[in-house]
């Protein structure tokens, strides 16, 4: 999971950037990197970290220019450790090309062969972005005719790109000395969103991963870009834009409304703080089917995505709400961590209970999801340890029992709690007296009920549907088998890094 934004100004756009990815850290925070170009020269810094750690002044005046993309990473391929794999991506031809990408390839592979073979293009890292890029690059080159760029040349270029690649993917890129270029997958997987500015100048433009970006400068969101759409910012402050994959149909990613994204975003027209809300209300209904009035003393949500839900969920069955997790800020998502015990020991420094709100009382504890259950079996018991008398879990999403191939770092499938188990199973896992899972069907409605132009929702993880068609378990067993290879090998980088710092 990552967060991509582009602007397209009439002055200089660094802090801009700088900004706007703060407000997507949320997003990622392994890497980050801006671009700008200034004419024909184009600028980057990039590195390893929070936003806040990997600009200097130095950087910042570095960045010069009008228009410029930044990039915020989780890897879901490649390496985490390798500075070399942080975005955006730079090729100098055709033209000076920067690419910043959020979703995951799932030919990947295939596609790095044929830059070798077909396209003569050398891949130098591990990371799909990178293919991606040279797959625009090379595509954009066949699709110029001399030396002129136009838009005709650009959409054509993405038309081919999108009849060769497949999975999930949101970018944005910029060509040096001419705009900034954004399109979707087929499918709109992953969230990209259009914003503009005017003034006495005229209009400045931006894209965003998500709208808090967009309103959070000052700009007005305009639209989402659409399923299969490329819209090219030109510095002369024009847009141009055209669907340019075949077949289309809008299937955003259903874990943006459970988890990742802001709940002040809007993705695909559906309120995230909204979806949040009526995924509590449908589980309030479900809960009171199972329990009877007087079961539960208290609800409390795992700050923060999942507080939405179990306020409205408290309202509804009109049950006393409480904080009784306080969550520490700086310390990063646990289920994306490596290493079992270093999610544990992360659950119980992200937080901490409040033992007065549990002593003697009989808890019901709401969860945006649970993944691999680590988390879910540490809060538990911390719950337990403050004096709770019981402990009901509920989660606001289905069980997660597939992995995400679009963009999403999930585990492999035997390391989801889920996988192979049944609720019951489930639930003597993580130590809870009962379990309570949100409906998928529910959870569906939930979020298609706010937008009817939403066609379905990517929810393979839930699921085990993968709407592009092709994964199946020979596709799952290869990546795994890479991902515990992958696991495996920065697990001795990092021994090898304690080594040498102990020495």
């Amino acid at each position: 999971m990552c967060g991509v934004i582009g602007v397209v100004g009439h002055s200089a756009v660094n802090q801009l950037l700088y900004d706007g990815l703060l407000l997507l850290q949320h997003r990622g925070q392994d890497a980050a990197g801006i671009s700008t170009a200034k004419g024909k020269r184009i600028h980057i810094h990039r590195g390893n970290g929070l936003v806040r750690d990997v600009f200097r002044t130095r950087d910042m005046r570095n960045l010069q220019g009008e228009m410029g993309i930044g990039h915020v990473r989780y890897p879901t391929a490649g390496s985490a450790s390798n500075s070399e794999e942080a975005q955006p991506f730079y090729v100098n031809a055709p033209f000076g090309l920067v690419l910043g990408h959020n979703g995951n390839l799932t030919n990947a592979e295939e596609l790095q062969q044929d830059m070798y073979r077909r396209d003569r293009r050398h891949i130098n890292t591990e990371s799909d972005s990178e293919v991606l890029l040279n797959v625009f690059a090379h595509e954009l080159q066949q699709a110029v005719s001399g030396l002129s760029l136009d838009e005709s040349s650009i959409f054509t270029a993405v038309s081919a790109l999108h009849a060769r690649v497949r999975g999930a993917y949101a970018c944005v890129a910029m060509i040096a000395g001419y705009g900034i270029v954004a399109f979707r997958d087929a499918y709109g997987i992953r969230p990209l969103a259009l914003g503009r500015h005017a003034d006495a100048r005229g209009e400045e433009w931006m894209i965003a991963s998500e709208t808090v970006a967009i309103n959070g400068l000052g700009f007005t969101p305009i639209r989402d870009v659409a399923p299969g759409e490329c819209v090219i910012l030109t510095l002369d402050g024009r847009l141009h834009s055209r669907v340019c994959a075949r077949h289309t149909r809008l299937n955003p990613c259903v874990f943006e409304y459970v988890y990742f994204a802001r709940p002040d975003s809007v993705i695909d027209g559906v309120s995230v703080y909204d979806a949040r809300l009526r995924m509590g209300e449908t589980l309030a209904d479900k809960v009171r089917k199972e329990f009877p009035t007087g079961e539960i003393d208290v609800v409390m949500p795992i700050p923060d995505s999942s507080r939405p839900a179990a306020i409205q969920l408290a309202m509804q069955l009109g049950i006393d709400y409480r904080e009784g997790f306080i969550k520490n800020r700086y310390i990063g998502r646990t289920f994306i961590m490596p290493g079992q015990a270093a999610r544990k020991k992360s659950v119980r420094q992200k937080l901490n209970a409040i033992p007065y709100e549990f002593k003697n009382k009989s808890v019901l504890i709401v969860d945006d999801s649970i993944v691999r259950g680590t988390t879910s079996q540490e809060i538990v018991q911390m719950a337990r340890d403050s004096g709770a008398k019981r402990v009901i879990f509920a989660s606001a999403a289905p069980p997660v029992r597939y992995p995400n191939v679009y963009g999403i770092d999930m585990p492999t499938r035997g390391e989801l709690i889920a996988f192979g188990r049944s609720d019951d199973e489930i639930c003597k896992a993580i130590g809870a007296d009962a379990l309570i899972y949100q409906d998928l069907e529910s959870m569906r409605s939930d979020v298609m009920n706010l937008n009817p132009n939403i066609e379905g929702l990517e929810a393979s993880c839930f699921d085990g549907n993968y709407i592009t068609g092709d994964i199946n378990d020979r596709v799952l067993d290869s990546l795994e088998y890479a991902r515990i290879h992958s696991d495996a090998d920065a697990t001795r980088n990092q021994l090898a890094l304690n080594l040498n710092h102990d020495e």
